[in-house]
């Protein structure tokens, strides 16, 4: 996999006049590669969300560069193409749903793409197929579960055919079952159509579905890499007020406590293998 997403040394502030205010990314390097599926997590104010919205032109860097397949965002000439092929769904998807029908919805980006009729409608099929809501094409959103809504959303992004999906935070209003609808339409859309990922979460049990963690704190890079990897500093996670998942939170007590057990466990079943290892 080569680097699809490439920042370098990238400050960002708000108002590039005042000389004096912090800056809400300070001298973040980081590379995403084609493919992957890549979780950013941490608090509030963090800077995950500013960092994601660089993604697709729609904030510039104050110094750095922010590099998407080649082609920097700073140039004008490139934003169409790199819009193109970074789709950015955000979190509350009755912002990004204009039409009274869903297959009206989702074929809405192709339009503005000025694309041919005959392959506008190819496009949403395939798409809602993808997403798992063709059997709800006819449909007027109103009628559709937050879950179903963030999920024609998720659509109209793949019609547009991006090369990588940005999600802010896309299940952060809804449901358990909205949560596990939308990803599994992600880990679907990762694993058999090879588009790149990156999700914005506040869920660590989302984020050890990725293949890669990025913890920011304090608009930095805090800790960077596999699930396992990351989740294992617990006390470092816990110092900057940050969670684990609830399954790595239990071994970690047990193991506090003198209890021999694997250094982390992610989810249910590698808890309930240590376990029962430890009870046998």
């Amino acid at each position: 996999m080569n680097d699809f997403i490439r920042v370098e040394n990238v400050y960002f502030r708000y108002d590039e006049n005042e000389k004096n205010s912090n800056y809400v990314l300070d001298n973040i390097s980081l590379c995403i590669k084609r493919g992957e599926f890549a979780a950013i997590v941490g608090h509030n104010g963090s800077g995950k969300s500013t960092l994601s919205k660089h993604f697709n032109s729609i904030y510039l860097p104050t110094l750095g560069n922010v590099i998407i397949d080649g082609l920097n965002t700073k140039d004008e000439a490139h934003v169409f193409d790199i819009r193109k092929k970074v789709g950015l769904v955000r979190q509350n998807p009755d912002n990004q749903i204009v039409a009274g029908i869903v297959e009206e919805d989702v074929a809405f980006g192709c339009e503005n793409l000025g694309l041919p009729p005959e392959i506008i409608r190819e496009r949403v099929e395939c798409a809602l197929k993808a997403a798992d809501m063709y059997e709800y094409r006819t449909y007027s959103p109103d009628k559709l579960s937050g879950g179903q809504k963030q999920r024609v959303a998720i659509a109209g992004i793949i019609a547009m055919e991006p090369e990588c999906i940005v999600l802010d935070e896309p299940t952060a209003m809804l449901d358990p079952q909205g949560r596990d609808e939308v990803m599994n339409t992600l880990l679907r859309l990762n694993r058999e159509a090879g588009i790149t990922i990156v999700l914005i979460t506040h869920y660590m049990e989302e984020a050890v579905l990725a293949d890669r963690v990025i913890v920011m704190e304090s608009g930095k890079v805090l800790t960077d890499g596999t699930p396992h990897d990351v989740f294992s500093k617990v006390e470092l996670l816990k110092k900057n007020r940050l969670d684990v998942p609830q399954a790595t939170e239990l071994v970690y007590r047990l193991k506090s406590c003198g209890f021999e057990l694997p250094e982390c466990v992610l989810n249910e079943e590698e808890c309930v293998r240590a376990l029962v290892s430890l009870i046998k």
